[in-house]
């Protein structure tokens, strides 16, 4: 089997970017090592900035997002004991986020894919990929109990940190920067009303908690925990004493209690492979990149990936120019970097390392205290939470301004709706 560009993994890179690439009439075989069942039921993030929702609405994967999806206009931070509101719009020139799930996401995107798409194979157990540095790349995969290939044009990674994409680059030209953070997320999920209206990012000397939304009846609810924590010490009554803990302050509402249904474990760590590109293998997403989830960034800066990707493969397929697809990985790696050192930031910032001193810990506070009291501070925090330009150039410093300008589109919805008009 041949197609033009065969896509090594089935969450929402490679289904984002199967969708685009299809609007922009470009054939591609989407491979996943999983069945249906566990792709639609993977809890991950659930924060969507505003590129990554004009990109699905322009996938023509928005209407349910548009009917479902909460849009937060801001979060609010507690530390030693006191509140403080960081608001979105004012700080951003009226920027927000929206809250809708990565399963609904995904459940989205495979429902499309299925019903007009091209080829989405589950169980698709990808083995390595031959001939990078040739035009006929091949995918050795094996599904339904058939070792099988498939030759394409261009071979998309999509298929996370643990995946076979990136070993297509030799070790000798692959270059990896990653941190391995001294915490965990205890994340649950619980049939209970919110803490609020929008996130809440809690810092206290007993550790960090998050208390996120997933709708008006069900919250999603992250503590910090030692490294190694097992979920079994953690009964819900614990669960549930220790976010009350952490989350209080001052005129605080009421911490609704009700049943856990899920519970997991997640390490934190930060993580960077270079170059996202080697011959007719590109990666996308957590095979090209890890951030820890307190920033918000890892299924957006994924989204980013592939809305660069699928404007460069458009531009290959339409003029004949590889300019894009040459500068692809130069230009994901700006906003990558910028990305893990706001998902650093906001690590540090609001956890609890049981290495540092109560010096350390001071300061802090000190940060906390200079984000709450200075519009600089607060919105140099917002303007990189609710999402920096798709592609930025150069010349773009960390605190990316309106006149700063982008390398593809200027925007998810100008790129994405470039390629489906």
């Amino acid at each position: 089997m041949h197609t033009t560009v065969g896509i090594i993994g089935g969450g929402p890179a490679g289904l984002l970017l199967a969708r685009l690439l299809h609007r922009a009439g470009i054939d591609s075989v989407v491979l996943e090592s999983r069945d249906r069942a566990y792709v639609e039921q993977r809890q991950r993030a659930g924060i969507l900035e505003q590129t990554t929702v004009d990109a699905l609405r322009a996938a023509g994967a928005g209407e349910r997002m548009d009917r479902e999806g909460l849009v937060h206009h801001g979060v609010e931070l507690r530390f030693d004991g006191r509140s403080h509101r960081l608001d979105f719009p004012a700080l951003t020139g009226g920027r927000s986020v929206m809250v809708y799930a990565q399963t609904e996401v995904v459940k989205d995107l495979i429902a499309l894919q299925l019903r007009e798409g091209g080829p989405l194979l589950f169980g698709a157990e990808v083995a390595g990929v031959d001939g990078a540095d040739t035009d006929r790349p091949v995918i050795r995969y094996t599904h339904e109990g058939r070792e099988q290939t498939l030759t394409c044009d261009y071979v998309v990674g999509c298929d996370g940190f643990h995946g076979v994409a990136k070993r297509a680059i030799p070790e000798a030209e692959r270059r990896t920067f990653e941190r391995t953070y001294p915490y965990s997320w205890l994340g649950v999920l619980a049939d209970a009303p919110p803490v609020g209206d929008e996130l809440v990012y809690a810092h206290s000397d007993r550790g960090f908690a998050l208390a996120s939304v997933r709708s008006p009846t069900v919250s999603r609810l992250y503590l910090q925990v030692p490294n190694g924590t097992d979920v079994a010490d953690w009964p819900d009554e614990r669960i549930w004493d220790e976010l009350g803990l952490r989350l209080a302050s001052e005129g605080s509402g009421p911490l609704h209690r009700g049943p856990i249904t899920a519970k997991s474990v997640l390490p934190m760590r930060s993580h960077v492979t270079e170059p996202m590109r080697w011959g007719r293998v590109l990666l996308a997403g957590d095979a090209a990149h890890i951030v820890p989830p307190t920033g918000a960034k890892g299924l957006n800066l994924a989204a980013a990936d592939v809305i660069v990707l699928a404007a460069a493969l458009t531009e290959r397929y339409t003029t004949g120019s590889t300019t894009l697809l040459d500068t692809y990985s130069d230009t994901c790696l700006r906003r990558v970097w910028r990305a893990e050192h706001f998902s650093w930031f906001m690590t540090t910032t609001l956890h609890t390392d049981p290495g540092h001193t109560p010096f350390e810990r001071r300061l802090q506070i000190s940060q906390l205290e200079r984000i709450a009291t200075s519009t600089h501070a607060a919105a140099e925090l917002a303007e990189n939470y609710v999402g920096l330009p798709v592609g930025m150039s150069a010349a773009c410093r960390p605190r990316v301004t309106a006149g700063c300008r982008t390398d593809v589109s200027g925007t998810a919805a100008a790129a994405a709706n470039s390629m489906s008009s």
